[in-house]
């Protein structure tokens, strides 16, 4: 393998995890590298319109903290590679990364693919994600503050999230398209005593509407067999989350939803390989967290450095 290729260690993943523990691996000495299929970084945070919860950086566009983080990991002499993954060879003190556009070789490899939320995929849900469509209410709820706003799904995110954004919106219309919830009964309990939740139960949405910005949705009773209109400034999907680490099945351990098992050391159950951000199994999946996986990450990655 040629010598550009090698590297101590190579980032899969150009999130706020990656570029996270790029910057740190960088400023570490190691030669480093991040892969990633897409030449922008950024991943999910380039869908959110505005972030107001990253710490000294306020009402910045997803855009444009993407594009900070970018800069500090270039300017630190971090090294792209636009490539899309298919498979780590586990070979004897090296991993190798095979992509379509090549091999590439380093000590230690840090995952940090990201998970994609579920999509709805009705009409609207493109056109409006991140103008008052959102998939995170922890994220974007307070730009709904004293708003009406409607959450879809059923399970406990959808209803934590139901529930957070009762303390600051309006009103909040949860919908689900059967005739009780999935969620944990405390949770339900929580849910039901709120004067300003209404549960539209056994319907579906079947398109998000408006000019610029959301306006409302238009919902379908699959009992009644009805349609109708809601209006409401924003829409909170939860229907699920799917981490993207169907190339590391078999590689490393993980739970039944495939995230990957690993504690805040970001060590997983492969020498060599770690894990951060939101593919690794963990309660909160912020921003913020990510950054601060891919820190440890680094950490870790030395502490295994000394160790061989």
């Amino acid at each position: 393998m040629i010598e550009q290729n090698r590297y101590d260690v190579l980032i899969v993943g150009s999130g706020p995890a990656g570029l996270g523990a790029a910057i740190y691996a960088v400023r570490t000495g190691l030669k480093t590298a991040v892969i990633d299929r897409s030449p922008v970084s950024g991943g999910q945070v380039l869908m959110t319109y505005e972030v107001d919860n990253y710490l000294g950086l306020p009402g910045l566009s997803g855009s444009e903290l993407s594009d900070k983080f970018r800069m500090h990991a270039d300017s630190l002499g971090a090294a792209f590679i636009t490539a899309d993954v298919q498979e780590i060879e586990n070979a004897p003190g090296k991993k190798i990364v095979h992509t379509v556009e090549g091999d590439f070789e380093a000590k230690a490899v840090i995952l940090a693919t990201g998970a994609s939320h579920s999509r709805l995929g009705v009409p609207g849900e493109e056109k409006f994600s991140g103008m008052g469509v959102s998939y995170c209410a922890t994220c974007d709820g307070a730009f709904f503050r004293k708003r009406t706003v409607a959450v879809v799904g059923g399970g406990d995110v959808a209803v934590e999230d139901a529930v957070f954004l009762a303390g600051i919106c309006e009103k909040v219309y949860l919908i689900h398209r059967r005739d009780k919830l999935r969620a944990a009964d405390s949770l339900q309990k929580k849910l039901l005593s709120l004067k300003n939740v209404e549960v539209i139960w056994n319907s579906e949405v079947k398109e998000i509407v408006g000019e610029d910005i959301v306006e409302g949705i238009c919902v379908y009773n699959n009992v009644s067999k009805e349609r109708s209109s809601l209006g409401v400034n924003g829409v909170f999907i939860a229907v699920g989350i799917v981490p993207n680490t169907e190339p590391f099945q078999g590689m490393v351990e993980m739970d039944e939803k495939g995230y990957i098992l690993a504690d805040e050391t970001c060590v997983t159950s492969q020498k060599g390989i770690f894990a951060i951000g939101d593919i690794r199994k963990k309660p909160m999946r912020q921003i913020i967290t990510a950054v601060a996986d891919g820190a440890n990450a680094v950490h870790s990655v030395q502490n295994y450095f000394m160790e061989q």
